[in-house]
């Protein structure tokens, strides 16, 4: 394992966990040249997963992509990075469940929207602009009326 911040090859392992789900084994290790700590994740290696996308091309699942498109929709907002990885872990294990060995990129959206409509509606609504690709402002509307109306209910809750 390389540090992160200065590439030193030799680090130790600080504290070391199950992750909530028991997916995967979180580390936290500080790098024996520069003292920084970082954390790493270990993930039992599954049965590769295909996505087809809305073009009909097929490529490997990575989960980075989700992950990064998630960041973006919480861009400067109250969600951990942790919660986030919570989420793709969440919706990578979804598909191994459901599916034989592919999978569309719409149920995975549709998969990363519905967690995500429970953690955060800015970031939910975000992302589902980003994904849905509203094509005018009365679709971006009707989106966030529903979440305003989802809102509404909680509040009388």
């Amino acid at each position: 394992m390389r540090c992160p911040y200065c590439g030193y090859k030799e680090d130790k392992v600080v504290d070391s966990r199950a992750t909530a789900e028991n997916s995967a084994v979180r580390r936290r290790r500080e790098c024996l040249k520069c003292g920084r700590r970082f954390t790493t994740y270990e993930y039992v290696e599954e049965v590769s997963l295909v996505v087809i996308k809305k073009d009909g091309r097929h490529e490997p699942f990575d989960r980075k992509k989700i992950i990064a498109g998630i960041m973006r929709a919480c861009e400067k907002r109250p969600v951990s990075i942790e919660k986030i990885e919570e989420i793709v872990t969440q919706v990578e294990r979804a598909i191994q469940k459901k599916s034989d060995r592919e999978v569309s990129s719409s149920r995975i959206g549709e998969l990363v929207m519905e967690r995500l409509k429970v953690l955060d509606d800015v970031a939910y609504v975000r992302f589902a602009s980003v994904y849905r690709q509203f094509k005018d402002v009365n679709q971006f509307m009707q989106e966030l009326k529903d979440v305003l109306v989802k809102e509404k209910r909680k509040a009388a809750k």
